[in-house]
């Protein structure tokens, strides 16, 4: 992997076609695409004057440029077309009065990083924590996350996924409704602040990926059609509204131009791209495929959300495919959802729930690969064997399948503690990568939420969207359930939202945090995770529905991690089940998901959900 620090030294953060305000030698130069014959940039003061106002020069094909000789950092500017309205810049570094306001002018290179040495990780090295920075602490800001570093560390955790952070309407809101994809929310500080998080993240050893939104605008603050009406298209169907045209050259370079400039300016590592299933683009190469190529040139490494499970995804770009480094992989989620739930609404309808799915999930990365769906009749997935198991990112619980839920409940809130328990052991030592979600590995008691501070009446067809959107559930679809979801619009529905700290105090939190802690620490420790590839591990399902992993990788002692998540079962004879130690060694326990001290109640293996590590010795 290229030298990531040595790349953002050989590249600085001053690009002369980049669009925005920058400072240059001879003050600010402004620069922007539209289709208007005459742009100004007005730069007005903190109470709403112009004091100056720059006219920019055509370059030709849309762009306009200029320099203010009396220009500098924290200069507030607006752009003024065709001598009509004026609006914030759409490539805006910094929206201090927020996205409808004045954008601001930003020095990149005030900041003194310390991490010069800092070489960011491999994707196969991750266990990753994604969080949503408002509610992710009581202040809920950049800075506040660096109080809570240490703790992910003791947690044993490598990498911090942040919840999309461009700024967007009103205080509070998931981050998907982002409108200027350069600008750091102010919401959440200054981009400094974001910057000495990042900083303090890789002091700690953690990496940081950031989410981001390339399928769609939010609704509230997109400008880019008050600029030039060729910003969408509308063949570029989303469940938004049109999406990006990224067949027209400048569009394309305002959204290629991002994931670097997080890169270059703010030291990110990595990317998580929303809903790349929704990005459509008619171009020769595909801007998912640039979009990781521009990263990966730069040390980072990109993931996508994605719901296809299509292998082209993350295949190589020389032999065609996109060259994804990863993929968030549901079906594991979803398996493991039905087995402990029952539910089987919407798109769980797919799924049995079974140990046989669980572990064909395991073997394979994802379960559906090419089969047809109960739910629609529609065939999905295609053929993952020649990808690394390392690629496909599994979690029990992410932001979507809480927060989607209609009361935001969490997993450790519709199931036993030792369902709960069992399930979080597998989660940490799946050959897969891992992900958590901010305050699972506690069992918070607070609910994560669907929350905004849109208009009334934008907050209103929100809500009536998402009821549209999840009518395939129970509680969307009826009418006396309807009327006690919380109001996203509602501050308390964000407040109820944020992590209650003070419970780590509680046994039966810090008893499952420990639990996460032991089975993290035999991740990093053991050296059979080490090197995940498919040939150094089998999963079998026993007869009594125990499924069994079996890790044996040569010059280490081999491991067998047991997951029953139902219970009711007897420890199994491993060796009349063709699971020998060999060489007179025989099986020692180093490890139980219900041992006393992580809240189980120490009975028989497996007459509770249980799972079980297992060395020979």
């Amino acid at each position: 992997m290229p030298d990531v620090a040595v790349a953002r030294r050989d590249k600085t953060q001053s690009d002369p076609q980049a669009q925005g305000a920058r400072l240059v030698s001879g003050g600010v130069q402004y620069r922007t695409w539209t289709l208007h014959d005459r742009v100004e940039a007005l730069v007005r003061n903190a109470a709403g004057q112009t004091i100056r106002e720059i006219e920019l020069a055509p370059e030709g094909e849309g762009y306009f440029s200029g320099i203010d000789v009396a220009g500098r950092s924290g200069d507030l500017y607006r752009y003024r077309l065709n001598e009509g309205d004026d609006w914030p810049d759409p490539a805006s570094r910094f929206q201090p009065f927020g996205v409808h306001g004045p954008s601001a002018v930003v020095n990149l290179k005030s900041f003194q990083w310390s991490d010069k040495e800092w070489v960011v990780p491999h994707l196969s090295e991750l266990i990753v924590y994604e969080l949503h920075i408002g509610t992710f602490t009581p202040e809920g800001t950049f800075g506040s996350v660096i109080g809570k570093l240490d703790y992910l560390v003791r947690l044993g955790v490598n990498a911090v996924e942040l919840m999309p952070i461009a700024d967007f309407a009103g205080a509070r809101n998931w981050g998907y409704d982002g409108v200027m994809l350069y600008a750091p929310a102010r919401a959440y500080g200054q981009p400094d602040d974001l910057r000495a998080l990042v900083n303090e993240a890789h002091a700690r050893g953690l990496a940081v990926i950031l989410d981001v939104v390339y399928n769609h605008l939010g609704p509230d603050g997109n400008y880019l059609g008050c600029y030039h009406p060729e910003y969408s298209n509308p063949r570029h169907r989303t469940p938004w509204g049109s999406g990006p045209n990224f067949e027209t050259p400048p569009v394309r370079k305002l959204f290629s131009d991002n994931a670097p400039y997080w890169m270059r300016e703010f030291h990110i590592d990595g990317f998580r791209l929303d809903a790349t299933h929704a990005i459509r683009d008619e171009s020769p190469q595909h801007i998912l495929a640039e979009i990781a190529e521009r990263v990966q040139e730069l040390g980072g490494f990109v993931v996508a959300e994605d719901d296809r499970n299509e292998p082209a995804l993350l295949a190589p770009r020389v032999r065609g495919g996109l060259g994804f480094d990863g993929a968030w992989a549901d079906d594991f989620h979803h398996v493991l959802r039905v087995m402990l739930t029952g539910e089987q609404e919407a798109y769980y309808a797919n799924f049995s729930g079974t140990p046989d799915e669980l572990a064909q999930t395991l073997v394979t990365g994802w379960l559906f690969c090419g089969q047809q769906q109960r739910a629609t009749g529609c065939t999905r997935g295609g053929d993952p064997r020649e990808l690394s198991p390392a690629q496909f990112i599994y979690c029990i619980s992410n932001h979507d399948q809480v927060g989607n839920r209609a009361f935001g409940e969490r997993l450790s809130h519709l199931v036993s503690g030792a369902a709960y328990r069992a399930a979080s052991a597998l989660l940490c030592l799946v050959p897969q990568t891992p992900m958590l979600f901010m305050g699972q590995e506690f069992g918070a008691s607070s609910p994560f939420q669907f929350f905004n501070d849109h208009t009334p009446e934008l907050a209103q067809k929100i809500a009536e969207g998402r009821r549209r959107e999840f009518e395939q559930f129970a509680a969307f679809r009826d009418p006396d359930l309807r009327e006690t979801i919380p109001d996203p619009h509602a501050e308390t529905t964000f407040q109820h939202s944020k992590l209650r700290w003070q419970e780590l105090l509680e046994s039966q939190h810090a008893q499952v945090l420990l639990l996460y802690q032991e089975f993290l620490g035999i991740r990093r420790a053991n050296p059979v995770f080490r090197d995940r590839s498919r040939g150094n591990w089998t999963v079998t399902t026993l007869d009594d529905g125990i499924v069994a992993l079996v890790f044996d990788r040569a010059a280490c002692p081999t491991c067998v991690l047991l997951v029953d998540l139902i219970g009711g079962h007897k420890m199994p004879e491993l060796e009349e089940k063709g699971i020998a130690p060999g060489a007179g060694r025989i099986w020692q326990s180093l490890l139980s998901s219900n041992e006393p001290r992580f809240g189980g109640d120490n009975t028989a293996p497996f007459s509770s959900p249980t799972t079980l590590f297992l060395q020979a010795v």
